[in-house]
C-alpha cells in the first residue's frame, strides 16, 4: 500500500513555508532598490552576499539546536528574527552600516527558517516517497517565486519600495502565525544528540553532494542576484515574466512527473536537469530580448524542478537519521555559500565583460561541476 503524503503535518508545514518564502522572494527586487541608492553591480553582489555570510556563520548552531532541542524552537525563533529584519528595510535610506546590519539579520532569520522547515518536511514525508514528497514541498517555495516577481512589479509600478517592504513584512508575520500550530515531529533514530558539523561535512558519501550543491547554488546567483539589473539594462522583459515562467514550469514538472526520480533513479534525472539549467543561461546570453528572458525562465525552471529535490532527497537518505538537522544545515548553508561566492564573482564578470559573458561563464561552471560530480560520486549508492 502506498504511504500517504498529504498528512496534516505536511500540509501545515507547506503553508508555513509558502508564506515565509513569499516574504523572502519579494526581495528579488532588492538589486533595483540598491541601484537606486547608487550601488553598482559589484557592490550589489557584496550587499546580497552579506546575508549569506551571516547565514553561514549561524548554520552550525542551527543544525545542532535542531538535533538537540527539536525543530519547533528553531522555527519560531527564526520567524521572530525574520520579521524584525524585513521590517527594518523600511528604515534603510543609504548604502551605509544599517543596510549591512539588516542584511546580516535577514540572513540569520532565513538560515533558521529555511533549514528548520526543510528538515521538518523531511521528517514527516514517508521514506519510500521521499523525492516526490520533497518535490511537492518545494512547490511551496516555487509558487511564491512566481507570485512575488509579479506582485513586486505591481507594487513598484504603483507605490515604490516602501510598500514592497511593508507587504514583505506582512507575509513574514503571517508565516509566524502559520508556524504556531506546528507540533514537534518524532525524533528519527532515537534520543536527541548533536553531531558536530565538521563530522557530517566530512562523510565520504556526502562530500560529492556538498560539491554539486555548491556548484548549483553559485550558478543560481547569476539570475537571482542579477536578473533585475539585466532586465533594466536591456530595456525589455520583466522580473515577473522570468520568474513566472520559471515557477510555472517547475511546478508543472513536479506535479506531473515528480515521481520520476523515485522510480527511475535520481542520477538518471539529475544530470539532464543540470544540463537544462545550463541551457537556460545560454539562452539569457544569446537572446537579450523579452522573449529570451521568458524562454530562459522556462529552461531554468525545468532544471530547478528536479535538481533541488533530488539533491535534497539524496542528502536526507545518506545522512544518519539522528544527524538530519546538521546535514540539512550543511545542505541549506551551501546555498548561502553559493550566493556568497557567486554574487560578487559574477558581478565582477559583468563589470569587466558584460551580462552575456557572465551568463556563459555560469553555464560552463554548471557543466564542469556536473561532470566532476559524476566522476566523484559514481562509487556511491543513489
Amino acid at each position: 500500500m502506498t504511504e500517504r503524503l498529504l498528512t496534516p503535518a505536511f500540509v501545515l508545514v507547506w503553508v508555513a513555508n509558502l508564506l515565509q518564502v513569499m516574504a523572502f522572494f519579494l526581495f528579488v527586487h532588492l538589486p533595483g532598490f540598491l541601484a537606486g541608492l547608487g550601488a553598482g553591480e559589484a557592490q550589489i553582489g557584496v550587499v546580497i552576499a552579506t546575508a549569506a555570510v551571516a547565514s553561514i556563520l549561524l548554520r552550525p548552531a542551527v543544525g545542532g539546536a535542531m538535533d538537540r532541542r527539536g525543530r519547533r524552537p528553531v522555527i519560531l525563533t527564526g520567524n521572530i528574527v525574520n520579521i524584525t529584519a524585513v521590517s527594518l528595510y523600511l528604515a534603510v535610506g543609504t548604502l551605509g552600516p544599517l543596510l549591512y546590519l539588516v542584511r546580516a539579520l535577514h540572513g540569520i532569520g532565513e538560515a533558521a527558517l529555511f533549514t528548520a522547515l526543510s528538515t521538518y518536511a523531511a521528517d514527516v514525508i514517508p521514506a519510500t516517497r521521499r523525492t516526490q514528497g520533497l518535490a511537492l514541498f518545494g512547490i511551496s517555495g516555487l509558487v511564491p517565486l512566481a507570485l512575488a516577481g509579479l506582485i513586486g512589479d505591481l507594487l513598484l509600478s504603483s507605490a515604490g519600495y516602501t510598500l514592497l517592504f511593508a507587504v514583505a513584512t506582512g507575509f513574514a508575520v503571517a508565516a509566524l502565525a502559520a508556524c504556531l500550530p506546528l507540533a514537534e515531529p518524532p525524533m528519527p533514530g532515537g534520543p536527541r544528540v548533536s553531531t558536530p558539523m565538521r563530522v557530517t561535512f566530512a562523510r565520504p558519501e556526502l562530500r560529492p553532494l556538498w560539491w554539486v550543491t555548491f556548484v548549483f547554488a553559485a550558478a543560481l546567483a547569476g539570475y537571482f542576484t542579477f536578473i533585475k539589473t539585466h532586465v533594466d539594462q536591456i530595456g525589455t522583459g520583466s522580473v515577473g515574466a522570468f520568474f513566472g515562467a520559471y515557477a510555472t514550469v517547475a511546478v508543472a514538472v513536479r506535479v506531473l512527473a515528480g515521481w520520476a526520480p523515485d522510480r527511475l533513479g535520481p542520477r538518471r534525472i539529475l544530470y539532464p536537469a543540470l544540463g537544462t539549467a545550463a541551457a537556460g543561461f545560454v539562452v539569457l546570453a544569446l537572446f537579450p530580448t523579452a522573449a529570451g528572458v521568458t524562454a530562459a525562465g522556462v529552461f531554468l525552471g525545468a532544471g530547478h524542478a528536479y535538481v533541488f529535490p533530488i539533491l535534497y532527497s539524496m542528502v536526507v537518505t545518506r545522512a544518519a537519521p539522528r544527524e538530519r538537522g546538521t546535514a540539512m544545515a550543511v545542505f541549506t548553508g551551501l546555498f548561502d555559500a553559493g550566493t556568497l561566492v557567486g554574487s560578487p564573482a559574477l558581478g565582477m564578470i559583468i563589470v569587466t565583460g558584460g551580462y552575456a559573458t557572465m551568463f556563459v561563464v555560469a553555464a560552463l561552471w554548471l557543466v564542469v561541476g556536473t561532470v566532476s560530480f559524476a566522476r566523484w560520486d559514481r562509487a556511491n549508492p543513489a
